[in-house]
């Protein structure tokens, strides 16, 4: 707070006539001199704002150097002291020095002073108006040395902007500062506001000090709205700037705070169509610059500056729970608070990208998992077909074997069933040789019933079936399936059966297809080998929890580039073999939970060994032995 005090206009004088001197003693002849008067002393936002700008404005513009001489001609100014003397203060800091190039004022009470004053303050001397209202001005008009920047006030636009976002307004406190000033726009708007009369009511205070100013806003009646037009002083005289009215009565009113000039912006106020105080000052300076260039005053009359866009305080519409959607159109909103995108703009994008990748990645693997399922199930699909086809062919190259087989029982069957019709046709059948004859006959047909429904079972398509098995009787119907065959091709069989009980858990007939297809491997592999020396030996062993069956020949051996993909599928030795007989033998030994390799003997020939897991009755049964 800035108080009045008792007239100091001496030291005023004298520091003002330094500060003239120097600057004239220093001046080169180009430089231009203006003469600035004021209305106020510092403190006033909009103001302040306006003789920063202008000056850079004016010297950006100038094209030459421009000393600006400031003198506040308000009642902050020279306190106390009579006009006369302030005149009489000018005058003389420009004696002995050529007159001003220009006289600007700034604000209403300038204004007034330098019409008040024209005749003594250098007539011959070109005097600009700026940054005053329009209002001010229309008692006499502008001379052939004068010019104007003025604005145009519209207060009345500014009340319809409060009842636009609060619709429910009964009240409006106008925070005027006293004075010159304060009565001014007192007189002015309440003829103005006349429209609003029968909605609104208006309570001024001009008549107050800022205390009970702040008092009344912190209890105004709901349904209130202050407009802040300027400050200035207050009824006790002291001297206020308007950051730090503003800043309190934003802490202790309670109601929204209205304006309509940029720089109030930022400061409390929730906004209103903003005059902008920036284009004023840039509108002043050109035409302070085309006046000191020579330009005549009266050939330069720009038309007042109006209020323009709507702009508001998004914190303030947020604090007063204003929503947007009441906002003219086309209205900005400043001071927003960033969003997250806003704020982390970058990070979140990164966050989007890398969670986009990580569900491509996640859908392709998906995708992969789905794909590599399907084979899997197509794969196994084939692969029983397959297993099915091998097992056809299998049984299509047993087809002499099975013949073989049946030419035995059939041919029995068929002697007895003669023999006993003769012994019929003669009368003579004595009871006991009847008997006989039709045991035979039925043990033969028992017996082709047997081979026909192994032979069946071999060529049934059938999925894994465990149960409790001798694998030593798989052995022996594998080799006698085969028998024939071998003894066709010239090839010496043998067994060596351990004395330990094979007892495995699996499937009799898929484990029957893994010795015919491995046994028939090996007769293949000898086809080339002379008769004397084909060899094929299946021997059984039987360890602590496991039971190898071994099959091996004396053939031409396995090729030392294959014997680690004997496996794969589609790879073989045979010139007409389609390589997936060892994959179907090594799936069914993988599906009974055992293991299968290949070695190449020493003495020539290959070893194929099927390792599977003993049966947990063998286990139990041998350690019942054993104890």
């Amino acid at each position: 707070m800035r108080s009045s005090r008792p007239p100091r206009l001496k030291c005023v004088l004298l520091g003002a006539l330094l500060m003239i001197g120097a600057a004239s003693s220093e001046a080169q002849p180009a430089v231009k001199q203006v003469l600035m008067l004021q209305s106020f002393d510092r403190g006033i936002l909009v103001v302040d704002q306006f003789t920063g700008d202008f000056r850079v404005g004016l010297d950006q513009r100038a094209g030459s150097a421009v000393n600006v001489v400031q003198v506040v001609v308000g009642p902050t100014g020279f306190v106390g002291a009579p006009e006369d003397a302030v005149v009489d203060y000018i005058r003389s800091s420009f004696a002995g020095h050529p007159p001003p190039d220009l006289i600007v004022t700034v604000a209403g009470p300038a204004a007034v002073f330098a019409r008040r004053h024209r005749q003594q303050l250098f007539p011959g001397t070109p005097l600009l108006f700026a940054s005053v209202d329009r209002h001010w001005l229309v008692d006499a008009p502008l001379g052939d040395n004068e010019s104007a920047v003025a604005v145009d006030n519209d207060f009345p636009r500014l009340i319809d902007g409060v009842l636009r976002v609060l619709p429910d307004t009964r009240q409006v406190f106008m925070v005027v500062g006293s004075g010159e000033l304060g009565r001014f726009w007192h007189r002015k708007l309440e003829t103005d506001f006349t429209r609003f009369r029968d909605r609104v009511r208006f309570i001024w205070s001009e008549d107050l000090s800022l205390e009970d100013i702040l008092d009344r806003c912190a209890s105004l009646p709901s349904h209130s709205a202050i407009v802040y037009l300027s400050f200035g002083a207050d009824a006790k005289g002291g001297a206020y700037a308007d950051a730090q009215v503003l800043a309190d009565l934003h802490a202790k009113a309670n109601a929204p705070l209205f304006g309509m000039l940029s720089p109030l912006l930022g400061h409390g106020i929730v906004g209103g169509s903003m005059l902008s105080v920036e284009d004023l000052s840039r509108n002043t300076a050109d035409v302070a610059s085309r006046i000191l260039n020579g330009t005549p005053p009266s050939s330069l009359r720009v038309p007042p500056l109006r209020a323009g866009l709507p702009t508001f305080d998004w914190r303030e519409l947020q604090r007063w729970g204003i929503p947007e959607s009441r906002l003219p159109p086309g209205s900005a909103v400043k001071f927003r608070s960033p969003s997250l995108w806003d704020e982390y703009e970058l990070p979140v994008l990164a966050a989007i990208a890398l969670l986009a990748f990580q569900s491509l990645l996640i859908l392709r693997l998906l995708y992969e998992r789905r794909a590599r399922q399907r084979a899997e199930i197509e794969s196994r699909q084939n692969l029983a077909l397959a297993a099915d086809a091998n097992r056809r062919e299998t049984m299509s190259a047993l087809a002499t074997s099975i013949g073989h087989e049946l030419a035995q029982p059939l041919s029995v069957v068929t002697l007895n069933a003669q023999a006993l019709q003769r012994m019929v046709a003669a009368r003579q059948v004595p009871p006991d040789e009847m008997g006989e004859i039709l045991a035979a006959i039925k043990a033969g047909a028992f017996l082709a019933s047997q081979i026909l429904d192994r032979h069946r079972a071999m060529l049934r398509s059938r999925q894994l079936q465990k149960k409790p098995i001798d694998l030593r009787a798989v052995i022996d119907v594998s080799f006698s399936l085969l028998a024939h065959d071998m003894r066709t091709r010239q090839i010496e069989a043998s067994l060596e059966p351990s004395s330990t009980p094979c007892v495995i858990d699996g499937d009799p007939v898929l484990l029957q297809q893994v010795l015919l297809n491995l046994v028939r491997n090996a007769m293949d592999a000898l086809a080339e080998i002379p008769p004397s020396r084909r060899r094929i030996t299946i021997r059984d062993t039987v360890k602590t929890s496991t039971v190898e069956v071994s099959v091996s020949d004396t053939g031409t051996g396995l090729p030392a580039d294959i014997i680690d993909r004997l496996f794969t599928p589609f790879v073989t030795t045979k010139s007409n073999g389609l390589g997936i007989g060892l994959t179907i033998v090594q799936s069914i030994v993988d599906a009974h939970g055992g293991t299968i390799n290949a070695s190449r003997n020493p003495e020539g020939g290959a070893t194929f060994t099927v390792t599977l897991p003993r049966s947990p009755l063998s286990l139990n049964t041998a350690q019942g032995v054993r104890s």
